[in-house]
């Protein structure tokens, strides 16, 4: 099973994380949106991901699918936001390769003192708009936990704000590189909404610098 196909499906194209460095003002406020992704992974057909976010009550819920050839994974997250931070409460998992996979569950107390990866992503897309650590900074720090409930940590840093044309129109974006502290030559490069916290614009995995797979939307459908 390629690294790439390990990593993307095994974290549902993230491994993100609360982020520790400085902030300036507060993030946007979320919207509720559904999007898809076109999915490029050397060596294998593209595949479509799936990405929901809905509010329910008080409570906010991101929801990720995908399916590459025989392997498929999905992520579902709920969280809440209040005025002390976001707080996760419930996490979700499944994976499977040729049959063969399992199903990951983390509750409210599993949850108390670092979030899961999905909740994690969603407050990495609203901070990293407001995050001092570019080229001439040391980078940010950021705890999460994986979809067994092990703590990891990742470094990651401002590279560019700019406009990205993607197939499904022309956005601002904030792009980060980030990294493992223990395998920097592993990189993530997110492009992140400045104003739709949660959305994911385009990804790219990259090895020793070769790119290894990407993420790019291709489809946006916003809810009031």
């Amino acid at each position: 099973m390629p690294h790439a196909l390990r990593i993307l499906l095994a974290s549902l194209v993230t491994t993100m994380l609360l982020v520790t460095g400085a902030m300036a003002s507060e993030p946007a406020d979320p919207r509720p949106f559904a999007a898809s992704y076109r999915l490029e992974i050397n060596g294998w057909p593209s595949a479509r991901v799936e990405h929901q976010l809905t509010r329910q009550g008080n409570h906010w819920q991101s929801d990720m699918r995908a399916a590459i050839a025989m392997a498929r994974g999905s992520e579902s997250s709920r969280f809440r936001i209040g005025d002390d931070g976001i707080r996760a409460s419930a996490y979700h998992s499944g994976y499977s390769l040729l049959g063969i996979g399992g199903k990951y569950r983390l509750g409210h107390d599993d949850l108390a003192s670092l979030p899961d990866r999905q909740t994690a992503l969603f407050e990495l897309s609203r901070q990293a708009v407001q995050a001092r650590c570019d080229d001439d900074q040391p980078p940010c720090e950021f705890r999460y936990q994986d979809h067994k409930g092990r703590e990891e940590t990742l470094h990651y840093r401002v590279v560019e704000r700019s406009e990205l044309t993607l197939p499904a129109g022309n956005f601002d974006a904030i792009t980060i590189e980030s990294w493992d502290p223990e395998h920097p030559e592993r990189r993530l490069i997110f492009s992140f909404h400045p104003e739709l916290p949660g959305l994911l614009l385009a990804i790219d995995y990259r090895r020793e610098g070769e790119r290894k797979s990407r993420l790019t939307l291709t489809e946006l459908s916003l809810s009031e």
